[in-house]
């Protein structure tokens, strides 16, 4: 019975080549990109669950309010992990990583540096915490003394050409000199560990011992016994505020208390965030790996499941619109004997063979399309066709797909009675409101939302490269790594601004794209106290950092370095004018510092106010910030004054080369290095487009299969209306008006849920467009103009028929 079952089934595909073919490649595409859309999420969802125990590793993260800045940091106090074991029984074991950036490394036979882009000391306790192997040392030792370090397979390979490395010597910036004792595998794509190369040990970093509980630069692991309870560990972390930070902060405040701290409106939270937790559901401002948002995997489980959905929809509405050249088969068949669950069965057999033909034909477009989904998505996603587990779960699907969307056209088709399609009445139904009619709605109204989230993200886009940013970021050329110059680093400044394409030049670690960040809480002499306290970022600048950037003085004046007294000067942002409650001409000659603890403590005097520029990502609001007279030599910042690009950096190499042989040439320009900043918004805006795209051509297809099933259906009616005569006009916007219909009410009732929506995932944005109605309306009028496009096809082709043979037809 099964196998007449497939035969007849394969035999009715075949009848109708361009009906199957619509079907099985309107499901393919659902079925493909919801693939490539589980594929994303589910790499996502597994972030850093490879490390052995990862359920039971929490990370102690604080949230802190001091000196009129919130911040919310993964980064603790260097005692905070000793402190834990020693007072939590149910601590097994901690490790801290104080991460470093890029730095500088060769081989010390070797005068050419090699760039690290992620470093970090790292306690000992490394491997063991977090079950890593080595390829080559022994784990237990590797990062027990000072300036030893374990390096990745890649970076070992890059710097000696081999993984047999153990005992060779690197140097770090031209000065210290560092051993190998191991070499481990790169780390996975979905860890946080993933570009970090080289892990130097944490014994060679002499504040990491030091008690100082004020002070938060390292990211601090726990793993957990499997008993612990989280709330009570959650009541015991608060704890430690009474026990270690105020007695050690008394120290410098003798008469603060918990209570007077509290009163200043200061507050410091210490919570755990479980290790596979970290990477979606941070709300940290800064991470040692790549942050998502679990808001985005919403949004992409949004699209994943409807981009699947509406192309079942689909597939139910070209089998239904067919449905009615088949009635007399129905009919026949029944009169012959065949019952009601017999025929849904037949037709249940055509829809899996279309699902699973549908299914191979979505493996083969998923592969196709992988690299572009994973240059688009800056992933490195692979199809897991090893992997057992990923048949058996597509199987599964492809099953209850052919069940869900077969179903509907089966239980329509075999409810005919044979009577009447056999004497040739037609099959209508009457409802406006029928199942049909409903899904075009709810597929338009998916379509509506993603045009309006795809505008939002586009616009949010256009917002923040087109905002006055109250910086300079066009044509600044940034060259990495300027301390690599050494004694050099003068002169080769010199010798820039001596270029005649060189406006100006400043040398600094800090920029205001992503760089090196430092807070410091400062204090106005005569209120010393805590609750006086200024939270602020401190940056090292040379004179020419204002000019280069192009940052607007509002007071005062710009630093002089030949001014002795400018040592100690100091220029401040709006925004620190609010903390201070002073305005920017009575901010001048202020005297602050940070040395509070001293009986003498050094001040420094304000000299000029600048206007507040965005040197965060426009997500947080602008804090304060204090530049300092004094040497910083991170990177160098070239304004350029010409468009022959090529020629300038050829120039500036050559001065590079000459000035720090055998150092590498790294460089970026500001404004690029500002879009890099969003890239999660980039690269969420991109899959947008693709899958909105998608969603309405699949979209477009169910509207095309229920307007051939209307036309269909009024065949005589068109044939009686012409004959009596009706316009082809007339009756083409007759026909078409039936399908706007629908249309208007899915963009009505998608319309609000796209706003709301979107607003909601603006407001991760201190700075944010407002969802205007020029938004929303071209969002309906794009949907209108698709499906005017698509129904009048066959609006058209029914309107112009011969009238004769539509009278003549059974």
């Amino acid at each position: 019975m099964f196998r007449n079952y497939f035969k007849i089934a394969w035999r009715s595909l075949k009848k109708q080549p361009f009906f199957t073919l619509i079907n099985t490649l309107g499901l393919a595409i659902g079925m493909a990109g919801s693939l490539l859309i589980a594929l994303y999420i589910y790499q996502e969802m597994h972030y850093n669950d490879m490390f052995a125990d990862a359920n039971r590793i929490y990370r102690i993260d604080m949230d802190i309010k001091f000196g009129g800045a919130e911040i919310k940091s993964g980064e603790t106090s260097p005692p905070m992990a000793q402190t834990l074991k020693k007072d939590f029984p149910e601590v097994e074991n901690t490790v801290r990583f104080r991460t470093l950036g890029s730095n500088l490394f060769r081989n010390i036979d070797k005068t050419t540096n090699l760039k690290e882009l992620s470093t970090t000391y790292v306690d000992s306790s490394f491997f063991e915490m977090f079950g890593l192997e080595l390829i080559n040392g022994n784990r237990e030792s590797a990062l027990k003394d000072p300036n030893t370090l374990v390096m990745t397979r890649t970076a070992a390979e890059n710097h000696f050409g081999s993984v047999d490395v153990v005992g060779k010597r690197l140097l770090l910036n031209n000065e210290d000199t560092y051993i190998v004792t191991g070499v481990m595998e790169d780390l996975p794509e979905n860890s946080f560990l993933k570009d970090y190369s080289m892990f130097m040990a944490m014994a060679g970093n002499v504040a990491s011992r030091e008690n100082i509980w004020g002070s938060h630069n390292y990211y601090t692991y726990i793993k957990l016994s499997p008993e612990t309870n989280l709330d009570n560990f959650q009541l015991q972390l608060d704890g430690l505020l009474d026990k270690y930070v105020l007695p050690w902060a008394q120290k410098t405040f003798p008469g603060m208390t918990k209570e007077s701290f509290a009163a200043s409106g200061n507050y410091i939270r210490y919570h755990t965030i479980a290790l596979t937790d970290i990477h979606l559901y941070s709300e940290n401002q800064l991470e040692m790996g790549e942050k998502g948002a679990i808001q985005n995997i919403y949004i992409l489980s949004f699209i994943g499941f409807f981009l699947i959905f509406l192309a079942c929809v689909n597939f139910m509405n070209l089998s239904t619109a067919h449905s009615l050249k088949r009635s007399k088969e129905v009919g026949i068949r029944k009169t012959l004997g065949s019952n009601r669950v017999q025929l849904i069965v037949q037709f249940l057999t055509e829809s899996g063979i279309v699902v699973f033909s549908s299914l191979i034909l979505a493996i083969i477009i998923a592969f196709i399309a992988l690299p572009f989904f994973n240059d688009i998505a800056g992933r490195n996603i692979s199809i897991p066709f090893t992997e057992p587990l990923f048949y058996v779960t597509l199987l599964s699907i492809t099953f209850l797909l052919a069940l869900f969307s077969g179903s509907y056209p089966a239980f329509v088709i075999s409810r005919f009675i044979p009577v009447d399609t056999l004497k040739g009445y037609s099959v209508k139904n009457n409802n406006k409101w029928n199942i049909r009619s409903m899904l075009v709605v709810f597929q338009f109204g998916v379509a509506v939302f993603l045009i309006v989230g795809t505008l939002v993200v586009f616009q949010q886009l256009e917002f923040i490269q087109n905002k006055d940013l109250g910086f300079e970021k066009e044509q600044v050329l940034v060259i990495n790594d300027a301390y690599a110059a050494e004694q050099n680093l003068n002169a080769l400044k010199q010798d820039i601004i001596n270029l005649s394409s060189v406006k100006s030049v400043t040398v600094s670690s800090f920029m205001p794209t992503p760089s090196a960040r430092s807070n410091s809480s400062l204090f106005r002499e005569n209120a010393m106290d805590q609750q006086y306290a200024i939270q602020m970022q401190t940056w090292n600048v040379d004179e020419n950092y204002l000019k280069t950037l192009n940052l607007e003085l509002i007071a005062g004046r710009n630093f002089n370095a030949q001014t002795a007294a400018d040592s100690t000067a100091l220029i401040i942002n709006e925004s620190t004018l609010a903390t201070l409650g002073l305005n920017a001409k009575e901010a001048l000659g202020v005297r602050v510092t940070e040395e509070v603890e001293r009986e003498n403590p050094e001040f420094y005097h304000i000299i000029g106010v600048i206007k507040d520029f965005h040197y965060e990502s426009l997500r947080e609001d602008i804090g304060a910030l204090g530049l300092f007279l004094d040497k910083s030599s991170g990177s160098m910042a070239i304004k350029l004054k010409t468009n022959d690009l090529t020629s300038v950096l050829t120039n500036i190499e050559n001065l590079w080369t000459e000035r720090a042989p055998g150092q590498p040439f790294n460089y970026r320009f500001m404004d690029d290095a500002f879009e890099a900043s969003y890239k999660e918004e980039r690269r969420l805006s991109r899959i947008f487009i693709v899958f909105t795209g998608l969603s309405i051509f699949i979209a477009c297809l169910g509207l095309f299969a229920l307007a051939a099933f209307n036309a269909q259906n009024k065949t005589k009616e068109i044939g009686v209306r012409k004959v009596l005569g009706a316009s082809v006009s007339q009756i083409t916007i007759d026909l078409t008006t039936d399908f706007l219909k629908l249309v208007a009410i899915a963009i009505l009732i998608a319309i609000p849920f796209g706003w709301y929506f979107m607003d909601m995932w603006l407001q991760d944005f201190s700075y944010r467009i407002q969802i205007g109605w020029e938004i929303l309306s071209f969002s309906a009028l794009l949907v209108i103009t698709v499906a005017i496009i698509t129904v009048s096809y066959q609006s058209v082709k029914a309107a112009i028929a011969n009238p004769v043979k539509s009278l003549r037809t059974e």
